[in-house]
């Protein structure tokens, strides 16, 4: 039994692992954004990891998948690419820059529901009740933790910017979990194609739009970080547990960033944690781990 269930155990703990380090990557981007513009600071994250990617490729059996990809892949991966690098990220990026990283984090706690539901829709994974009812948990954890929400009209673009990430954010892990799910190709040709892709497109908006950066010896470390350790390797991990995990439970480990993020503000930022909003992270990942504890059996639909 425990033989039958480590795989997805594994793939569990690595998608919180990977839902920790992007964590993390909210309050590099932060401090980031002080001197660098949103476009342009996330096309040089995502251009790097690429490049970094692209070498691993180069001495990496898998790439003579390339060589047998379809185009018909090729178009799904360029798509994939278009909305989860150049659209999820950059409007990521854009909106830390009109918000607060907290309001963000509340407006991205709502895809839960929406992949949930999407993933009915167009993969046939039929979450069970139990796992639902850890969905609704988290979410009104979440919901709990950060009410009353006050946004300037001021910050109104920001909310727009990051309402659209969400929208290809839930469409594009639809597209990645049925890609990776496949097993056609690896992770790490998944990746290195997607965000190659979209790494392009986004750096290339971010010089047309922005120009060049100054860079300091800072921004170089926060960018080179993120770019090798909370990109690239992050992501192709990510893709990874894809071939294992339901879209709903990515999306449940994901959420888990609803935990980590106010942690590393009050440490690193200087900002503080009411008894209410701690009753809303307690919540909150009750809800992530009932959505673990109970998976389909295999030949439901939804299994993997």
């Amino acid at each position: 039994m425990l033989k039958h269930h480590s795989p997805h155990l594994l793939a569990t703990l690595e998608a919180l692992f990977v839902a920790f380090l992007w964590s993390t990557s909210w309050v590099f981007i932060k401090i980031g954004l002080q001197t660098l513009l949103p476009l342009t600071f996330a096309g040089l994250r995502y251009f790097i990891a690429f490049a970094c990617l692209l070498v691993v490729l180069a001495f990496s059996p898998a790439k003579a998948e390339l060589r047998r990809m379809p185009k018909r892949l090729w178009l799904r991966l360029g798509i994939l690419g278009l909305l989860f690098y150049a659209g999820t990220q950059g409007a990521s990026f854009v909106a830390l820059s009109y918000l607060p990283a907290v309001t963000v984090n509340l407006l991205w706690s709502f895809n839960t529901v929406i992949i949930a539901l999407l993933g009915v829709l167009f993969l046939a994974e039929r979450p069970t009740p139990f796992q639902w009812g850890g969905a609704m948990l988290a979410l009104g954890g979440a919901v709990l933790y950060f009410y009353p929400v006050a946004i300037p009209k001021a910050q109104s673009t920001g909310v727009l910017v990051a309402l659209t990430g969400i929208s290809m954010h839930c469409i594009s892990l639809i597209l990645g979990r049925e890609v990776n799910r496949s097993s056609t190709v690896s992770p790490l040709v998944v990746t290195v194609t997607s965000m190659g892709i979209g790494g392009i497109v986004l750096l290339a908006a971010g010089l047309s739009l922005e120009g060049l950066p100054s860079l300091d010896l800072r921004a170089c470390a926060i960018i080179a970080w993120l770019a090798v350790v909370n990109t690239a390797f992050a992501f192709t991990l990510m893709n990874a547990t894809l071939r294992t995990l339901t879209a709903m439970e990515s999306s449940i480990t994901n959420s888990t960033m609803l935990i980590w993020i106010p942690v590393f503000a009050v440490t690193f930022l200087g900002e503080r944690i009411t008894p209410k909003e701690l009753v809303g992270l307690l919540l909150a990942g009750l809800g992530t781990v009932l959505v673990q504890l109970r998976r389909l059996p295999r030949g439901q639909p939804g299994a993997s």
